[in-house]
């Protein structure tokens, strides 16, 4: 039987969501957990990577269990929440278990997923784990969503994504692209699209951030798309601030 997973984890401790040789990684960590839980050999997979330091609230994922009921995962459901969690890092915690059609998975039934990027342009201790901290205070924000309006659409962004991906196509279809401010020196750009390629969102605001700066128009992110080149596009921002945020199926 299928099952999803919603879960949330910070980043910062791992080297991404997927496995890999050389750190730990979230993947990793759950499919231990739910091995050891479950007592079977379980293979999970996500709705997407997220790169190293990255974080994600409500994170999608599905495993299949030759021993877990679908009954036993509802009537249980409170108790093998608790089990994972008190397994899982403090990094990781799991927050639902549901079981699904075996037809449905995290990954290629996902419809959208959303991001959301937080920047601060003042010094603060208390924004600095989960926030970008860009010391420069008069970012023109109206210009900012100018400038974002040019990545709606069904288009190519291979200038934003990163140098050597072994993508097959660049092509995302983005339905949302903004920026909101939640006081005079804290802001959240949220992008939402189909698909996203390796780095997208971080060149994306690295990209805004040179138009609100001054040093580019809100054009040149159209021309910047049109190049098709990494070399084109604004320089890569931190990952600590970006947050997977949403899954829509």
């Amino acid at each position: 039987m299928r099952y999803f997973i919603e879960l949330s984890y910070d980043g910062a401790p791992f080297g991404g969501w997927q496995i890999q040789d050389n750190s730990v990684t979230v993947q990793e960590v759950v499919q231990r957990a739910l091995s050891t839980l479950l007592k079977e050999e379980i293979a999970v997979t996500g709705v997407g990577r997220t790169d190293a330091g990255v974080n994600a609230v409500n994170y999608i994922a599905h495993f299949d269990s030759a021993r877990l009921t679908p009954e036993e995962a509802l009537s249980k459901a409170t108790i093998l929440v608790y089990k994972l969690n008190a397994i899982l890092p403090k990094e990781v915690v799991i927050n639902k278990i549901i079981p699904v059609e075996e037809s449905m998975h995290a990954r290629f039934s996902a419809k959208s997923r959303t991001y959301k990027y937080y920047l601060h342009t003042v010094k603060d201790p208390f924004s600095n784990s989960y926030s970008y901290y860009y010391p420069f205070h008069k970012l023109d924000f109206d210009k900012m969503n100018s400038a974002a309006k040019h990545f709606i659409g069904t288009k190519d962004f291979s200038s934003l994504q990163k140098a050597h991906s072994q993508t097959k196509s660049a092509i995302c279809t983005v339905t949302e692209a903004g920026w909101v401010s939640t006081d005079e020196h804290h802001h959240i750009f949220t992008v939402t699209a189909n698909r996203f390629l390796r780095n997208m969102v971080r060149a994306m605001v690295g990209s805004l951030l040179a138009v609100g700066s001054g040093k580019e128009s809100p054009e040149w992110i159209a021309k910047m798309l049109e190049a098709k080149d990494r070399c084109k596009a604004g320089n890569s921002v931190p990952g600590n601030a970006l947050f997977l945020t949403k899954i829509e199926y």
